[in-house]
């Protein structure tokens, strides 16, 4: 390398030590967080409109579901794909390409005239569009903050969560006075006017690209494990974890009706359930920053098993609140931990493929988890057995992390190849 270019890079890596958690970080961390509100709209504008879409496509209930399924196989696929993107093009034209595909998916969806057409829409434009909106983003905001990584990024996930508490508070009048289509058309509106101008303002690129790899960002923490082997393992532990969250997620309003407290009193719980997980989320994010990601993620894998377990002898009404709550609490912060852990033990430059590749096999195990939990209950006509198996996939995830903490070697003392 020519001196001229260490010299150069030098300067630059200098510079990276003084731009990372300083004003601009935080202004573009408020620029993520609300990017990704409104994009992960994506994941929940399907279950507000669902009771209306059954009823004018005239469809049973599982078929009307369907769109569900494909969002999350666009969402999850997106993760990855778009992953890879953010590493070679930048955040601005993942979330812009994602903008118009929001846009695009939403006023075409709004116009279907049948349920097939708007369940390809949902996973090929809808959730596509929607997963920009989490790794790739999520992988983006790393690379701002050194000492606060870990909030930043917890940060920037709780917009996952956020969604499904703002958007369905922003759309009810609409979908009350002038049903689903013209919600959607509204949703169409808001992607494109608010997610372009912000993904434009978040042109400037990581230090680390603009010196081409000259000096490299080495990872923290040094492990007796080869990167392709932490990867896949993150994969493993990633399914394992979101196989036992979902169980409550996505069955506590049909659990809640079963046991006769019906339906609106399920989605009270569900809301309290994400409420907690915001705070969750926020809460290990300074925990990561202090302990590290794999012990932060550790202890809310323990607190998910302990939270999973208590609803087994516990399905009163108000316990059922309460251990919701404690679920929420619990479970938040576990799926921004993989996040960090990626950053913390693999190659900054290849942040974003890695961060979507574990965060796409989350999305797996959610959706993986919601159907065996369903077909559990449909053989043994309960749901005690999906909450043993919730457990079993939990004590999994346990397994595999505490298999890394104990190969890890702590940090990193000289620069590593990024």
């Amino acid at each position: 390398m020519a001196r001229g270019n260490v010299a150069q890079a030098q300067l630059e890596y200098g510079e990276r030590e003084t731009v990372l958690d300083g004003r601009y970080s935080w202004a573009r961390l408020v620029a993520s967080l609300v990017l990704a509100t409104v994009g992960n709209v994506g994941l929940w504008s399907v279950i507000l409109v669902l009771p209306e879409v059954q009823a004018e496509f005239a469809v049973d209930r599982g078929d009307a579901s369907l769109a569900y399924t494909a969002t999350m196989i666009g969402f999850a696929v997106g993760n990855l794909l778009l992953g890879r993107a953010v590493d070679r093009f930048g955040i601005t034209v993942c979330i812009v390409g994602a903008a118009v595909a929001l846009g695009a998916g939403y006023a075409l969806a709004a116009v279907s005239e049948g349920l097939w057409q708007f369940a390809v829409l949902h996973a090929g434009l809808i959730g596509l569009g929607a997963s920009a909106t989490f790794a790739p983003l999520i992988a983006d905001i790393s690379h701002w903050f050194d000492r606060q990584r870990g909030f930043a990024v917890a940060i920037t996930a709780s917009g996952n969560y956020l969604a499904g508490v703002v958007w369905p508070m922003a759309l009810k009048d609409v979908l009350a006075a002038d049903g689903w289509r013209s919600a959607y058309l509204v949703i169409a509106i808001v992607c494109v006017s608010v997610m372009i101008p912000l993904a434009l303002a978040l042109r400037r690129r990581p230090l680390h690209v603009s010196a081409a790899g000259a000096v490299p960002v080495p990872p923290r923490q040094a492990i007796d494990l080869s990167p392709r082997t932490l990867q896949w393992l993150l994969v493993a532990a990633g399914v394992g974890c979101c196989v036992a969250m979902s169980m409550p997620q996505v069955h506590i309003v049909a659990y809640s009706a079963d046991l006769g407290y019906g339906v609106a009193v399920g989605a009270q719980m569900l809301s309290l359930m994400l409420l907690g997980g915001v705070a969750s989320r926020i809460l290990s994010g300074f925990v990561a920053d202090l302990i590290g990601g794999v012990r932060t993620l550790l202890i809310g894998s323990v607190l998910q098993f302990l939270a999973l377990l208590f609803y087994i002898p516990f399905d009163g009404l108000a316990s059922l609140y309460v251990v919701s709550l404690i679920f929420g609490l619990a479970q938040g912060g576990i799926v921004p931990c993989y996040a960090i852990i990626v950053r913390e033990y693999l190659p900054a430059r290849e942040a974003g493929q890695r961060v979507g590749l574990v965060l796409m096999s989350t999305v797996m195990g959610m959706a993986l988890g919601g159907w065996m939990s369903g077909a559990i209950y449909d053989l043994t006509a309960s749901y005690q057995a999906a909450f043993l198996n919730g457990i079993a996939f939990n004590l999994v995830n346990v397994a595999i992390m505490l298999f890394v903490l104990w190969r890890t070697r702590g940090p990193t003392t000289a620069p590593a190849a990024a």
